[in-house]
């Protein structure tokens, strides 16, 4: 007896014209009908910072791997399958295994040298301060040109004579 999953109508006819077009690219394009791990990520902003938590269940923390470079974060790691028991043959198997790879641009104004993860319960969560010195406003003064005649001056006189300004 094979065990099979029930949703009502056959299961080789997709529900809708989307599933249609993914069950025809997915079955083309991916001849074991296996698809790779892509953990779920959550991204937002802080007033100090970034922060992204990314669900990595079944994954150890020596199998990730966080990068920082040229502005981009890349969360990198392997959720492998342990589970092969001699006896046994799966007729379902929706958990998703395999190399996973996440890269997130980020502004110029964070702080790489402060970026910190924390991995605990399968949730990964790293912080990236924003960099403090390049978050602050300034405001620029203004001053007047340091003779009595300054280069835009020089071009205004130069406009009216119809010449090159020097």
């Amino acid at each position: 007896m094979a065990l099979t999953r029930y949703n009502g109508m056959q299961e080789n006819m997709p529900n809708t014209f989307s599933a249609m077009l993914d069950k025809f690219y997915n079955e083309s394009v991916n001849s074991r009908n296996f698809s790779g791990f892509t953990p779920h990520v959550d991204a937002c902003e802080t007033e100090n910072g970034y922060e992204v938590e990314a669900a990595l269940p079944g994954v150890k923390k020596e199998d990730i791997s966080i990068d920082f470079q040229e502005g981009k974060l890349t969360i990198t790691g392997e959720r492998k399958l342990e589970k092969q028991e001699e006896g046994r043959r799966y007729h379902m198997l929706e958990t998703q295994y395999g190399s996973f790879s996440r890269t997130f641009y980020l502004p110029d104004n964070v702080n790489p040298d402060k970026i910190t993860a924390e991995f605990n319960d399968g949730i990964l969560l790293v912080n990236i301060p924003k960099d403090e010195k390049k978050v602050m406003k300034r405001q620029i003064n203004i001053s007047a040109g340091a003779g009595s005649e300054n280069k835009v001056d020089k071009k205004k006189k130069a406009v009216l004579e119809n010449r090159e300004p020097k």
